[in-house]
């Protein structure tokens, strides 16, 4: 006789949170202490205040990143640079800068400023959005997934601003006058804005709200 094998075999292993025991860790220092055994509102180590939760977490980063989302919009319509060489001025755009690069043979360059300037930066918006929407309604599914997601979110932030670099290099090294000028147009700034605002809505979220779903 064959012997009977149980249905499910997997065992779920659900690890218990800090909150759930009234411990709370150190923003600053990454000190775990047992709340209400300190008594105290600061960490005693660096003087950080206490919190379980980053205050406001979601409110912040909804307000960043629908800054980044408004400011996307100027920083690739609007010329990010403009040339003069020889009396004769152009002025470009992120796309435009692209297509001109791809155009003459530089697909490197080109796919580089495409993917750090155009695609990372939707992206990132993206992301923030899933994430905030998926905490907002106590989403139970992809938990650890949905963590990976943050933490490539916060790391592939500040290269973003490959473009901004080369329009900054660039204003600097090419100023001969009359001969040839490069001047920053509008769109860095607006764009700079749209990396600065997902830089601080990815570092206002607490990645800790993905896990306070019930199971």
């Amino acid at each position: 006789m064959g012997i009977e094998q149980p249905m499910n075999t997997v065992k779920k292993t659900i690890y218990p949170r800090g909150i759930e025991h009234d411990l709370i860790s150190c923003h600053c220092c990454t000190l775990v202490m047992r709340h209400s055994a300190t008594g105290q509102f600061s960490c005693p180590r660096c003087h950080t205040a206490l919190t379980q939760r980053k205050p406001n977490s979601i409110q912040y980063c909804w307000a960043y990143t629908l800054t980044a989302i408004i400011m996307y919009i100027p920083a690739n319509l609007l010329p990010i640079m403009t040339v003069s060489y020889l009396g004769d001025t152009k002025s470009d755009t992120i796309m435009s800068g692209v297509i001109y690069l791809a155009s003459h043979g530089m697909w490197p360059l080109a796919l580089v400023i495409f993917i750090a300037s155009v695609f990372i930066p939707l992206l990132k918006i993206g992301a923030l959005v899933l994430l905030m929407v998926s905490v907002q309604k106590k989403s139970l599914l992809y938990k650890l997934q949905r963590t990976k997601l943050y933490r490539m979110t916060e790391l592939v932030g500040k290269w973003s601003m490959v473009d901004v670099f080369v329009v900054a290099l660039l204003v600097a090294l090419v100023q001969f006058g009359e001969i040839a000028s490069i001047q920053p147009g509008v769109g860095a700034l607006a764009f700079s804005v749209v990396v600065i605002m997902t830089m601080l809505a990815a570092e206002s979220f607490d990645a800790r709200l993905i896990w306070d779903a019930k199971q």
